[in-house]
């Protein structure tokens, strides 16, 4: 793991995990909570800028994110970058360099972080001994691709107008399920270059297209980030009906 600044620190018992405070997770029972009390190693407490998790290399360990922003993304070989989707608390990272050997995508935090640890040896052991908590990481396997679908969807057919304002959408709604959602507006600690990284577009096109969004109301760029200012006229440009709301799993 390349770093900023990390360090592992244990201060949530799983019996006092702060995901628990949300509804939209579902709760774990004794015996998964016993379990996963086992299976977690600590926290890792990551800066702003920290490779959590490196393409091409293999980790001895899955995170669940417990606070903080970070991003999923490929290089080509010329630096190129596709940011691919946004880490938010609950979400899962570290899976694939477990299954697949290695990771074939980074992971890098846009903002200070708090993520559990755990020991991927024993994932073997989690699928034989708790199909339950097994199912849950196919879930959140399956919702991650279900994401990429749409943003994919996004990036192919939409106009840069309507990604940039599914994109926005789609982290208010991921962060309004976190309680990151303060009198219904969002703080997204993301500079131009992350959105066009995202969108598949030009800094100047991008800045272009966020210059309208704003126009219109729908946003205002800080030198910290972006804030979200009307939800509603973001799904509306976009075309979007919104994530489902559905209560989901997180270990």
């Amino acid at each position: 793991m390349k770093n900023n600044a990390a360090s592992t620190v244990r201060q949530y018992p799983c019996e006092r995990c702060p995901l628990q405070a949300f509804p939209h997770f579902q709760p774990h029972d004794k015996d998964e909570v016993e379990f996963l009390s086992g299976f977690k190693m600590g926290e890792l407490v990551a800066d702003i800028g920290t490779t959590v998790l490196g393409e091409g290399t293999s980790s001895a360990h899955l995170f669940t994110v417990l606070s903080g922003w970070a991003f999923r993304y490929k290089t080509l070989e010329d630096g190129r970058r596709q940011i691919l989707n946004y880490v938010l608390p609950g979400d899962l990272i570290g899976l694939q360099g477990s299954v697949m050997k290695e990771m074939q995508h980074s992971v890098e935090a846009l903002s200070p972080m708090v993520l559990c640890m755990f020991q991927r040896d024993k994932l073997p052991n989690l699928f034989r001994s708790f199909p339950s908590i097994a199912y849950d990481i196919t879930w959140l396997a399956s919702r991650e691709e279900q994401m990429l679908d749409e943003i994919l969807l996004s990036v192919g057919r939409r106009s840069a107008l309507e990604r940039a304002a599914y994109l926005f959408a789609f982290l208010f709604q991921r962060a309004k399920s976190v309680g990151m959602v303060k009198n219904d507006k969002l703080m997204v600690p993301l500079r131009q270059q992350h959105v066009a990284d995202t969108l598949g577009l030009s800094i100047v096109h991008t800045n272009k297209t966020l210059k309208k969004l704003a126009a219109k109301g729908a946003l205002r760029w800080l030198d910290r980030g972006c804030e979200v200012l009307d939800h509603q006229m973001l799904l509306d440009i976009s075309r979007w009906q919104g994530l489902p709301s559905v209560p989901r799993p997180y270990i």
